[in-house]
């Protein structure tokens, strides 16, 4: 009675009841009219009469759902998905989110289902998984779902079809109606074998391709994909999606991840979170993942498994993508992106000169490329830069007023759990490195150009900073042996005493 009478009540979960329990709140909430989400959960024993007041729940017009959930052991039957599926219709058209998991729907449920769907148009979300479709999954079942899925068209954001045991035809089928699911920003496939889909993943890369596709989470964890597979989808994938999870694909080798590396190297790709746990991975994997992050400008995270079997060797490649130090420009060059390495329970695989890296990445983003720079070189090589002539001056010292911040940066130290400097270095050093720089620069100049007008004003300007510093360092010294004098002699006082 209570909850026939409440006015307040827009969320509501039934769990675990026998159908006389089940019977009887169903009832009580056809006086809800603001009842928005409705959720079945775990094992709820219901038998005919409680399904048939759920048919006059939802087929009453009273609760205008926006989402109904129904998952985990509700033992449907037929009889039961021609209730919801009669229900769905009354509610079809303020259904935002739809959820039917693990309830033991079968292929003939599913042509019951899918009829209902149709009326379903403006449907964001559906959830169809951990249901035994058994070959309704293939062509022929998946081509029934597929005209659901028209039905639905541009509205559905976000569809998940996990374990619902769709092969290679029926993943050809399905990528056929998502050309109508123009507004999809989410779809999960994970738990279906496509061990021997590699057309039907090379159809999916294929849509992905398109210019109306704005997919931007794809899941495809414990699909048995092997390299072959990859290959075929990789190049839709990358280009895409920003989150991509390839979780427990075992049969994946550093074959198939060269394939996925320099699909990630490309400048078209889009991916920031790239899960690839459950996946071998040992030096020459590493090394291979490692010559894609160099030029990648998108991945942020990648999740690896605790049991990786990476040695210093695989660990040293990834160091040099991160802050390749044989020159300035290969550290330039490097990658500046990705700021997080996941190895569940295990952080401290990684070593701490990547850790160093991975957190200039993320917490100084703007600054990482420079920090590197200063950091690795303590002295700037300028003959590289000669031959642009003093038009290159003015970009070298608007650099070093760009770098100046990197020397108040902060991260957190590993050992004390405190905020250290990035680069311990002083006002006075940093100037000197800067000016330094500069000499060597202007003195490096051919003859002819520092005989210009220009060239000698630069040159001037320059030397007499230098000379300021050289002065600075001159007294300085002076002061510091005329110190050490009145201590020498001090002592010799004292001794005398």
């Amino acid at each position: 009675e209570g909850i026939a009478r409440s006015k307040s009540i827009r969320y509501i979960k039934i769990n675990n009841l026998s159908n006389d329990g089940f019977t009887s709140i169903v009832r009580a909430l056809g006086s809800l009219s603001q009842l928005e989400e409705l959720t079945i959960g775990e094992i709820n024993n219901v038998g005919p009469d409680g399904w048939s007041h759920l048919l006059s729940l939802l087929g009453s017009g009273v609760c205008k759902l926006k989402m109904f959930h129904l998952y985990r052991n509700n033992y449907m039957g037929n009889e039961g998905v021609d209730v919801l599926s009669n229900g769905l219709r009354g509610i079809g058209s303020s259904l935002k989110e739809l959820v039917l998991e693990d309830n033991s729907i079968d292929s003939g449920g599913l042509s019951t289902l899918v009829e209902a769907l149709q009326t379903c148009t403006s449907l964001e979300t559906l959830v169809i998984s951990y249901n035994d479709f058994s070959s309704a999954a293939t062509v022929t079942g998946m081509g029934v779902l597929s005209n659901g899925l028209r039905a639905i068209g541009s509205s559905l954001n976000k569809l998940v079809l996990n374990a619902i045991r769709i092969g290679n035809e029926g993943l050809s089928t399905l990528v056929e109606a998502l050309a109508n699911c123009t507004g999809l920003k989410i779809l999960s496939l994970s738990h279906n074998d496509f061990s021997s889909a590699t057309a039907g993943l090379g159809s999916l890369s294929d849509w992905l391709l398109r210019d109306e596709v704005n997919l931007n989470e794809l899941d495809l964890e414990y699909c048995g994909i092997n390299d072959g597979g990859l290959h075929a989808l990789v190049g839709g994938a990358t280009n895409q999606c920003r989150e991509l999870n390839l979780q427990r694909n075992e049969s994946i080798t550093t074959l198939g991840l060269s394939y996925l590396s320099n699909s990630i190297r490309s400048n078209s790709c889009r991916v920031e979170f790239l899960g690839l746990k459950g996946i071998p991975i040992g030096d020459d994997a590493m090394e291979v993942l490692a010559q894609g992050l160099v030029g990648n400008q998108s991945l942020r995270s990648l999740y690896l498994d605790d049991g990786i079997t990476v040695t210093s060797a695989g660990w040293v490649a990834f160091s040099t993508a991160l802050c390749d130090t044989s020159s300035v420009n290969s550290t330039y060059l490097s990658n500046h992106t990705i700021h997080h390495i996941c190895i569940e329970d295990d952080e401290e695989t990684i070593p701490r000169d990547i850790s160093l890296y991975l957190q200039l990445n993320g917490e100084h983003p703007q600054y990482a490329a420079r920090c590197k720079i200063l950091m690795k070189h303590p002295h700037l090589d300028m003959e590289p830069l000669l031959h642009w002539g003093l038009k290159f001056l003015p970009l070298a010292v608007a650099w070093f007023e760009r770098a100046k911040p990197c020397t108040t940066l902060t991260i957190y130290d590993e050992d004390s759990d405190l905020r250290r400097l990035v680069l311990d270095e002083s006002d006075e050093a940093f100037e000197s490195r800067e000016l330094t720089a500069m000499y060597e620069f202007i003195r490096g100049m051919p003859m002819k150009v520092m005989k210009s007008r220009s060239g000698l004003a630069v040159a001037a300007a320059y030397d007499k900073k230098i000379s300021r510093i050289e002065e600075e360092n001159k007294i300085a010294l002076e002061r510091r042996d005329r110190k050490i004098e009145q201590l020498e002699e001090e002592i010799m006082r004292l001794r005398g005493l």
